[in-house]
């Protein structure tokens, strides 16, 4: 059974159709990147699967537990739903820290709130498993720094902490480097390399094609809305069959040089 089934999810806004008809599966460990041009549909898919935007049709299915189904679109509470937000780690593209906290509160705020409605959740092991996330992102010496003494990649990597301190099922980022300069671009990448190195289970929607094809296990290409092609890294990258996704990855290969 795959970890994450995504039904034909459509979205839209007023009289737009954002998302159409969009339907994939990954399994447990995979990494999974999704490209495509500005305005293609990336960020909404990864808000709707978050639940951050509610789709207007579909549905989506993590570990065989139906998590959203548009027929019950209303039905639910906020309760319900943060619950199921609780599936997918989200890390923002502009870290989306609270400044009045520092590096570790970050990290542990979401744990030690939800410790208050369950009793076996002990402070002192959250504080360490937040210590414990910040040295994995080489974070040990920022700990008590509060978000505007750390530079942009240390934030990010503070922000992946965060995502990680509730253990969720699936780990999304949306486009973590974008607000990042080259040199600390890197550092961010390397973090997030490190992760699929561990079968960190990741979806990530990003405009590094490079790293796209290294990390990836499986690719998807999404143009105006739907997944013009999806394969391994290999086949996107290499032999690409829809003209669309030969088109954008030229325009891709032509801005190296």
């Amino acid at each position: 059974m795959a970890l994450l089934e995504v039904s034909h999810i459509v979205k839209n806004f007023e009289n737009t159709e954002v998302l159409k008809d969009i339907s994939f599966n990954m399994e447990e460990g995979q990494a999974l990147s999704i490209i495509g041009s500005s305005g293609s549909g990336k960020t909404t898919l990864l808000r709707c699967l978050n639940f951050l935007e509610m789709p207007d049709g579909g549905t989506i299915t993590v570990r065989g537990e139906r998590l959203f189904d548009a027929a019950t679109i209303g039905r639910e509470s906020e309760e319900d739903v943060r619950k199921k937000r609780l599936h997918f780690g989200m890390v923002f593209q502009n870290f989306n820290l609270f400044p009045q906290y520092t590096a570790l509160e970050n990290v542990t705020l979401a744990p030690k709130l939800a410790a208050k409605k369950n009793p076996e959740m002990n402070p002192d092991e959250i504080e360490a498993r937040g210590r414990e996330l910040l040295a994995m992102m080489g974070l040990s010496n920022r700990e008590n720094n509060y978000p505007h003494q750390l530079s942009g990649g240390q934030q990010q990597r503070v922000a992946i902490a965060r995502a990680l301190a509730l253990k969720p099922d699936i780990l999304c980022f949306d486009e973590p480097t974008s607000a990042l300069d080259p040199e600390l671009t890197g550092e961010v990448l390397k973090v997030i390399r490190g992760l699929a190195d561990n079968n960190t289970t990741m979806i990530i929607v990003t405009h590094e094609m490079d790293f796209a094809r290294d990390v990836s296990d499986h690719v998807i290409f999404m143009d105006k809305g739907v997944i013009a092609e999806q394969g391994t890294p290999a086949q996107i990258f290499e032999n690409p069959t829809e003209d669309r996704t030969k088109e954008f990855l030229a325009g891709y290969n032509k801005n190296q040089y």
